[in-house]
């Protein structure tokens, strides 16, 4: 194994662990948090198939990294995965607008205080749309089956030994690796159910270059158009679609699920239920950034502990 040890910088408002605990991905696979080494992972595979296997630690100025590979890396290698790492971690994001909107209504000046509003995200959208595909209709605790079955029995093993940690790691599968699964594999072994079809469809897009779902980050799309293109996608409802546009860095849409619903409830109708057009005027005044808003208000307690989940 070859170690490649260095620091990635970040914006003052950054917070390492608010961002990882942003919500749910970061437990997930090939995310992983040990909360006894404080130290959170990720299995990257670079543009030419290798692995990289990353550990991050806190710094006063951003995260270290200490990634083990099986082969050296060269400098175009350690560029992306730098570069991966930093948008999983989202420090490309200016969050300055919305800390100055935030700041000025008093419920919600604990975010910039506490560095909050960035969502983790996957290296690519694909994994971000597999996954939230993975999320609808059922529970978390089938999610963490469906995703954990995708990576080890669709991705590539590889075997760190960073820090005395061991045991084998997998890579989240690409776009042709999923493609070339069945329907009766996916509802069998990575029970996945009626999503199957649609994970397949997508994956044969996407590997066929008909969808370009990458380039949703960097798209010129005003935000409705963008929405209705993430909506297309066989598989994504309005709260998938909501959810995704939130990882994209467009914050329009609440994606309401029985969760958030339920949340949202207790948080502000002392548990009675309400239709999702009274949420949706809730937070109607905090324009474009609505959706981020609402997600921290429906997530405020988790800030309270280190790790939250």
């Amino acid at each position: 194994m070859y170690t490649t040890k260095f620091s990635v910088s970040a914006p003052r408002n950054f917070s390492f662990w608010r961002t990882v605990f942003s919500h749910g991905w970061c437990s997930l696979p090939p995310f992983k948090v040990d909360k006894e080494r404080h130290t959170f992972e990720r299995l990257l595979e670079l543009r030419d198939g290798t692995l990289v296997h990353c550990v991050m630690r806190e710094t006063s100025t951003g995260f270290r990294v200490q990634a083990q590979s099986g082969k050296p890396l060269g400098d175009s290698q350690k560029k992306e995965m730098r570069d991966q790492l930093r948008a999983c971690m989202r420090l490309g994001d200016d969050m300055a607008p919305f800390y100055a909107e935030a700041r000025k209504q008093k419920p919600f000046r604990w975010v910039p205080r506490l560095g909050a509003g960035r969502m983790l995200r996957a290296p690519t959208v694909f994994e971000d749309v597999v996954k939230m595909i993975c999320t609808t209709n059922c529970s978390w605790a089938l999610t963490e089956i469906t995703v954990e079955n995708l990576t080890t029995k669709l991705g590539k093993q590889f075997n760190p030994a960073v820090d005395g940690a061991g045991g084998a790691e997998y890579s989240f599968p690409t776009p042709t690796a999923l493609a070339s699964a069945t329907e009766k594999f996916l509802r069998k072994e990575i029970r996945s159910g009626y999503r199957s079809p649609y994970l397949l469809e997508l994956a044969e897009n996407v590997a066929s270059g008909k969808r370009n779902l990458e380039s949703w980050r960097t798209s010129t799309l005003p935000t409705e158009e963008l929405f209705k293109e993430v909506r297309s996608v066989k598989g994504m409802g309005d709260y998938a679609a909501g959810n995704i546009m939130r990882l994209l860095g467009r914050y329009d849409y609440l994606g309401l699920d029985s969760w958030v619903r339920a949340q949202y409830y207790t948080l502000h109708k002392q548990g009675r239920k309400v239709g999702d057009k009274t949420i949706e005027r809730h937070y109607a005044p905090h324009g474009k950034w609505k959706g981020l808003f609402f997600w921290l208000d429906m997530t405020k307690s988790w800030y309270n502990h280190q790790f939250p989940f």
